[in-house]
């Protein structure tokens, strides 16, 4: 089984459209629908790590873990300012803007948000 993560969201179809158009920077794309969830891929193929958007299963409301967070590869430093600025754009919470980050290397370029349930993403060109 590939590696994936499951992100709850406190209203889904709101999430599912901030995702849909986030994740579309870095070339990702829903590759599954169900009533409540919909799960991500690079290229929509359903292959290699996914994330899932949903209802938490137990049907309680959904809350941002402390300390967890999600970080989505970026091929380029291009890409990951597409996908802060649309992120920001669709209502993210800043929690770090596109730049450059000195303390890691080789070249570590990366932002870091919270998406409109509260859970900690970040997206990374790791060059």
């Amino acid at each position: 089984m590939d590696l994936y993560v499951t992100l709850g969201a406190r209203d889904v179809e709101t999430a599912h459209a901030f995702y849909d158009a986030v994740l579309a920077t870095i070339g990702w794309s829903a590759h599954a629908n169900f009533p409540g969830w919909r799960g991500y891929s690079a290229g929509g193929l359903g292959k290699g790590s996914t994330v899932w958007i949903c209802q938490p299963y137990n049907g309680e409301p959904a809350s941002a873990g402390n300390g967890t967070m999600v970080a989505f590869p970026a091929a380029t430093p291009a890409e990951v300012d597409a996908f802060y600025a649309a992120a920001l754009a669709r209502g993210a919470m800043d929690e770090g803007p596109a730049g450059p980050r000195p303390d890691y290397t080789p070249t570590w370029y990366s932002a870091y948000m919270r998406d409109l349930s509260g859970n900690k993403i970040a997206v990374v060109y790791n060059g």
